[in-house]
């Protein structure tokens, strides 16, 4: 269900982190990458990793094979990535070992090969939203384990990314601290937008190694300070990372343990997932509201649009939660104003549903939310509705994916960033 990738090195090539850890060589559409995969597990996730220099650090910044890392990441099935790094702290109160959560990024990069898109598809011109470059929900992991392992951490910081490899100018570092910049680095900002295109939830934990060379008083920044103060707490990024993985395992297979499957179910050969069992234990009832609403309290949502029926009973509390209203999207003839409709094809024939014409207004961001997503085909429909009002969405939001079936790649393909808590394999 989950496959995380690393970026990063330093302390992660330690073979016992990995549990069966193999090596793999591979060359992507866009060459190589900076160095083989190590797959492995940790606390049973499966894993890959990927040293971003190269496994001697031998590859400087601009040099790096961002895009066949990236897509190294996403062919190997990685649903996450969890990148480390180094940085220069421009903030007094960002010392040296202090980890920072990064939320955003300034791109200051200026010979990178920064889009998988060489050309746009007609009709489809690609730009990829990037208002939040880092994932939130990986983020809020992050952030509690940091809380958890009582590391000297930042919850935020907006990272710049310079092309390198050489450090900044004193007028460069005061001009960066000037445009509202916490820290500095030479690879971050490119992987993010990359990740992103190929929508895969990635985060970074940056590790303030030095001042830069803004700072009086201070050593100037050089490799031999970056490389003694990585090595001094490359510890703390392992276990921190670890700590995350684990988080994600526990928090699914939670969920995941809460839905009951009934076989043959509305007929022979159906093996069906009922979230009622899920719904009646008030914990991870609870719990799952608590992971969506982690998910989405910084994303500015307007409302929160539920498919029927069992997207009223999550889409309704989790509206109340964030402080949203909400907007159902139901069968024909259930709604008494003026509705628009959208058909929709079913194994067998055809379908419709419809909203409320006044339900969403223009420019309104919307969470799309139901309990499954199968085929796709409801989905699909909910969203064109949405968009016929003029509302913008956020996101495609389930409970379950069964991605043997497909949908999830058929709303991701028509242009939907989709999330799901948990999959099933199989119908």
């Amino acid at each position: 269900m989950f496959k995380v990738g690393i970026i990063g090195g330093s302390g992660l090539d330690d073979p016992n982190i990995l549990e069966g850890c193999k090596e793999i060589d591979i060359v992507t559409p866009y060459g190589k990458p900076t160095s083989t995969l190590k797959t492995g597990k940790i606390k049973g996730i499966d894993v890959v990793i990927i040293a971003r220099h190269g496994r001697k650090h031998t590859i400087p910044p601009t040099q790096v094979n961002y895009k066949a890392n990236i897509y190294a990441l996403k062919y190997q099935g990685c649903t996450h990535i969890l990148a480390t790094t180094a940085v220069g702290s421009l903030r007094d109160e960002i010392a040296r070992g202090h980890l920072v959560v990064l939320d955003q990024f300034i791109d200051f990069t200026r010979r990178r090969d920064v889009s998988f898109h060489e050309s746009f598809i007609e009709g489809n011109a690609a730009h990829t939203p990037m208002s939040e470059p880092f994932n939130l929900e990986l983020r809020a992991n992050i952030i509690k384990n940091c809380e958890k392992l009582k590391f000297n951490f930042h919850p935020k910081g907006t990272v710049i990314t310079i092309e390198g490899p050489r450090f900044s100018t004193k007028a460069e570092s005061y001009m960066f601290r000037a445009w509202g910049a916490d820290v500095i680095n030479m690879s971050i900002a490119t992987e993010a937008i990359l990740a992103n295109e190929l929508k895969i939830p990635y985060a970074a934990v940056a590790m303030s190694t030095d001042y830069d060379c803004w700072k009086e008083n201070e050593e100037t920044v050089s490799w031999e300070i970056i490389l003694d103060v990585f090595k001094q707490n490359a510890s703390n990024v392992t276990k921190l990372l670890v700590a995350v993985i684990e988080n994600l395992k526990q928090d699914s297979q939670y969920i995941k343990n809460k839905i009951r499957t009934i076989p043959h179910w509305p007929k022979k050969g159906i093996m069906f997932r009922d979230i009622t069992s899920l719904l009646k234990d008030k914990n991870g009832y609870n719990h799952m509201i608590e992971m969506l609403a982690e998910r989405y309290k910084e994303m500015h949502i307007d409302i929160v649009a539920g498919i029927e029926s069992r997207g009223f009973i999550t889409g309704s509390v989790l509206a109340h939660r964030l402080g949203v209203g909400f907007v159902p999207i139901r069968k024909p003839g259930k709604l008494p104003g003026e509705t628009i409709s959208e058909e929709y094809e079913l194994e067998y024939g055809r379908d419709k549903i419809e909203i409320h014409k006044d339900a969403i207004n223009p420019g309104d961001k919307v969470l799309l939310i139901d309990d499954l997503i199968a085929t796709g085909g409801t989905a699909l429909a909910a969203a064109k509705l949405v968009q016929k009002l003029g509302g913008k969405i956020v996101e495609c939001s389930f409970i379950i994916d069964l991605p043997d079936i497909g949908g999830k790649k058929k709303l991701e393909n028509a242009g939907y960033k989709v999330f799901n808590l948990v999959e099933f394999e199989g119908e």
